[in-house]
């Protein structure tokens, strides 16, 4: 709710609003669909910025940390800013510096510039999501602020999986600076309907930033600090080696620092920038936990998913877009929905089903196997298509039960925060199952290869057979029939390693059913916050 309905206890006034609001509803969705994309849109385009820009893809990975983390940076401070300036001109502001920032990384002329015009698209983009969501409670009426956060929902959610797919479709087509380009004309456009549709809410005096308290600058440093030190030891993990890397040591030492210290300091504060009893507390404590399990399904799905049908079943980047297209589609109709059953049903009991949902789809892709078709992937992610809304719209109504008003951005931030804090962790989790786990298996498997054994022998000889059918020598088909099995051994491996990561975000989903089974009951058809 804007800041004036908070402190009068009244709606947002409809003079606030000069056009439909669904108008507002899709702009702002769009404004922060693309923002949502941009944490995906480069991860498939490291190979070209890598070879354009002359260095290693190790190096070109940055480009994707250097915006996690000023994301990150910016979720905890979108409050007071937002109150300092006023909603409206603090998302303008955000989405002109994330605007302006995509279209500087289309150009920068080398990785430096790059990073750095990554980190003000990070800064620019953080700020614009919870806001959005404040900006969608002052333009709806309570009754239909389910519906209005619906279109939010699927931008969230089905922004990560079109990234991939677009961002290899425009490297493959065009070139990576497309990648960011694409963000110049539609951050323009949104920019401009905003700046006339929207008008900002009149404000009472007594709410303006300056008399909250001021802006707790140490607060703010420790809780900064924490989330990129944890952000960069998350994404640079397995690349670096982990705790055989004295760079990833020391980020995990400031990362406890910080939060040992943001303790007593968030405790001992009036006004903290975030309030660790909030947190603490099993209503909103519960929410965030939720979040964090959904966020990490979301994206490590979204990441691995493609992965393993291009790199086990041979699919194109397009096809393996094509994969996760029709589980999008899936999730876009059951936002709807959702929205409608949110008034009727308690959002404890719709979270249950949800993670449920969630944990069959991750059940049934642990038998997974070489002959798998087409079909059997994508009936797995529209599955999953249709449990993530039944939490992401009803975590709306829950996690702001027994909030102060005052606190509603701040909880709107710590949501954000959750969900890609979550995703970084979950990508980090399956790729690290996935690493170890395939060097586990393929040792195992490596060990029943034995040459002198039956079994191999009657294999060598069959597909030696096979080969020399085809044309080859006997010597060739020999050593063909070797590389086939060597082949076959990896690949066995990898499917072994997949099962195990699915089994992993299984048991992370099956985690969310105790903690939704916590909740309060909430009033049903009231008014939902600004959340997601």
């Amino acid at each position: 709710m804007s800041a004036a309905a908070i402190g009068d206890g009244t709606s947002a006034p409809a003079s606030n609003v000069v056009v439909n609001p669904w108008l507002i509803a899709i702009v702002v969705a769009l404004a922060s669909f693309m923002e949502v994309l941009d944490t995906t849109i480069a991860n498939v385009a490291l190979p070209y910025i890598a070879g354009g820009m002359g260095v290693s893809e190790d190096e070109a990975s940055w480009v994707v940390t250097t915006y996690l983390v000023s994301n990150a940076i910016i979720l905890t401070a979108s409050s007071f800013l937002a109150r300092m300036f006023g909603r409206k001109t603090f998302f303008l502001i955000c989405l002109g510096l994330f605007t302006l920032s995509s279209v500087l990384c289309g150009f920068a002329p080398n990785l430096n510039a790059l990073l750095l015009f990554r980190i003000l698209q990070g800064l620019g983009g953080g700020g614009m999501v919870p806001v959005a969501q404040s900006i969608l409670a002052d333009a709806f009426p309570p009754a239909k602020r389910g519906q209005a956060f619906a279109v939010f929902g699927v931008a969230v959610v089905v922004a990560p999986v079109v990234g991939p797919t677009l961002g290899g479709w425009l490297s493959d087509n065009l070139s990576w600076q497309w990648c960011f380009l694409i963000n110049g004309p539609v951050g323009l456009i949104a920019m401009a309907l905003i700046a006339t549709i929207l008008r900002e809410p009149v404000r009472a005096a007594g709410l303006k930033a300056q008399q909250q308290g001021g802006f707790d600058v140490v607060g703010f440093m420790l809780v900064a600090t924490f989330l990129a030190a944890l952000e960069v030891v998350l994404d640079r993990g397995l690349e670096d080696d982990w705790f055989a890397s004295p760079f990833i040591v020391t980020s995990a030492v400031i990362c406890a620092l910080a939060f040992v210290l943001m303790i007593p300091w968030g405790l001992t504060r009036r006004n903290p920038i975030i309030d660790l009893r909030m947190v603490a507390s099993r209503q909103f404590g519960a929410c965030f936990l939720v979040m964090l399990a959904t966020g990490a399904i979301l994206l490590a799905t979204t990441q691995f998913l493609p992965q393993l049908v291009q790199q086990d079943f041979g699919y194109t980047a397009t096809w393996a877009g094509l994969v996760l297209s029709p589980g999008g589609v899936v999730t876009m109709v059951m936002m709807f929905v959702v929205g409608r059953l949110a008034a009727k049903v308690q959002p404890k009991y719709l979270i249950v089903a949800g993670a449920l949902l969630i944990a069959l789809s991750m059940y049934g892709m642990t038998n997974v196997y070489g002959d798998l078709g087409f079909w059997f992937m994508a009936r797995s992610r529209m599955l999953l298509g249709v449990g993530l809304p039944l939490i992401f719209v009803p975590i709306m109504a829950a996690s702001y039960d027994g909030i102060p008003p005052s606190k509603t951005d701040q909880a709107s931030a710590l949501i954000n925060a959750a969900r890609n804090t979550g995703g970084s962790i979950g990508v980090s989790i399956v790729s690290n199952v996935l690493t170890h786990r395939e060097q586990f298996h393929q040792s195992r498997l490596v060990e029943q290869v034995i040459p002198s054994s039956t079994q191999y022998q009657d294999t060598l000889q069959q597909v030696t057979g096979f080969f020399t059918g085809q044309g080859s020598s006997l010597a060739q088909a020999h050593d063909q029939a070797i590389q086939w099995i060597g082949s076959q051994v990896q690949s066995q491996a990898s499917f072994l390693a997949f099962m195990d990561a699915f089994w992993v975000l299984a048991l992370i989903s099956l985690a969310a059913v105790p903690l939704a089974l916590t909740l309060r009951k909430v009033k049903l058809g009231g008014p939902v916050h600004a959340g997601h």
